[in-house]
């Protein structure tokens, strides 16, 4: 599973010396034929918005979505580094450029890792010179790449689909800072699709909304955050089927985000029904996914649902709480704002008390004011996550 899946796309990841002792740290991928294809990209709406970030945006803008690969970097954000970091970001695309051809505008550039620290700009031609000597379109050298974007995460996170006539592979990084606005940690769509920079751009647009929007590992907004698609166009115009292939391999990839949580155990399925729209539900449901409280609870296994009914409360101030119900793994706990556990019979507690432990909880919450659902992915809090970001990280 990789990027390298569709047809037409190559990839690269190299030691360029940015983490230092030989760490895999600069990553590539790209159109195997070197040429301008169809792109698009969103990026994180934070004012604090790191050099590669800005860089990107004005490429994409400038080239109306025409693109022929991306380069990323782990280990030094580029953020908050000043004139200095925006000369960096622009080398890492002109780096591209001289070495692989083109326009230094047809190339997007991420970063990830620590903010505020001066970027080592003296790593990224050689860097760049590495890359292009470890070009590869195999499964290998879309691992190498998944890797090389790697920060605290534990695994590189990779995923495919195949549809009609197209494939669809992508990496993703990230395990703490995430709070999407917009996009992800740092995540990379390919397809062999034909696709115009148009539909691309949207097709992008919905599936990030669906997906790595509604994550949330610590409540934090990353200063990095992007997602590029980008299209080879081997193969012919898909169709409706390519939305829902990239929104598969998209939730893949988020899934596995949240799974990787710094010092977590548990992914939290947080799941709102019962909605009078979809905004009430997802406010609710992001309320209940980045409440502290909750994640606690979920550390130590506990169905604790009065938690959950106050962090409805702090999201929609005009709820009847008499008419909503909380359900840990499926069992109903809270019924009509009050405690039902006089309700649940000995099977019950003893089959919640056991799925308790599972990897997964499920917590729905029913608003009982219409159809909308809206589900977001959590994780919970531990003290690995406390050790690892009490200084700087």
């Amino acid at each position: 599973m990789s990027v390298t899946f569709p047809a037409g796309i190559r990839a690269a990841g190299v030691a360029a010396g940015i983490k230092g002792e030989g760490e895999l740290d600069l990553s590539f991928v790209g159109f195997a034929d070197g040429m301008v294809h169809s792109g698009a990209a969103v990026f994180t709406q934070s004012a604090a918005a790191a050099a590669p970030v800005q860089v990107s945006r004005s490429h994409l803008a400038s080239t109306n979505g025409h693109l022929r690969g991306v380069l990323l970097s782990s280990g030094n954000a580029n953020a908050l580094t000043g004139d200095a970091g925006s000369i960096a970001a622009q080398l890492m695309a002109r780096s591209c450029a001289d070495q692989l051809g083109g326009d230094e505008r047809e190339y997007l550039v991420c970063s990830t890792g620590l903010i505020g620290i001066a970027f080592p700009q003296d790593r990224i031609r050689p860097g760049v010179e590495r890359i292009v000597g470890e070009l590869g379109t195999d499964s290998r050298a879309g691992e190498r790449a998944a890797h090389a974007i790697r920060t605290t995460d534990t695994f590189a996170k990779q995923a495919e689909a195949a549809g009609v006539g197209f494939r669809v592979g992508g990496m993703a990084k990230g395990a703490a800072m995430i709070a999407p606005n917009m996009a992800t940690m740092l995540c990379v769509l390919t397809t062999d699709a034909t696709l115009s920079p148009r539909r691309a751009q949207d097709a992008l647009g919905w599936v990030v909304d669906q997906t790595f929007n509604r994550i949330t590992i610590d409540g934090c907004t990353s200063t990095n955050d992007t997602v590029v698609l980008l299209a080879s166009e081997v193969g012919a115009e898909p169709g409706p089927d390519f939305e829902e292939r990239l929104l598969e391999v998209a939730a893949k990839l988020a899934y596995a985000i949240v799974s990787d949580a710094e010092g977590g155990s548990r992914v939290g399925r947080v799941r709102v029904v019962g909605g009078l729209n979809v905004a009430e539900a997802e406010r609710a449901a992001r309320g209940i996914a980045n409440s502290l409280l909750v994640k606690c609870s979920m550390l130590g296994g506990d169905p604790y649902w009065g938690r959950v009914l106050a962090e409805v409360g702090a999201a929609l101030p005009m709820i009847e709480m008499s008419q909503v119900s909380v359900a840990y793994q499926g069992i109903r706990v809270c019924e009509d704002g009050v405690d039902a556990a006089a309700r649940l019979s000995l099977a019950q507690r003893r089959t919640l008390d056991r799925r308790m432990n599972d990897r997964e909880i499920v917590i729905e919450v029913d608003l009982g004011r219409g159809s909308a659902t809206v589900e977001v992915l959590t994780a919970d809090i531990g003290h690995g996550y406390l050790e690892e970001n009490r200084g700087t990280s």
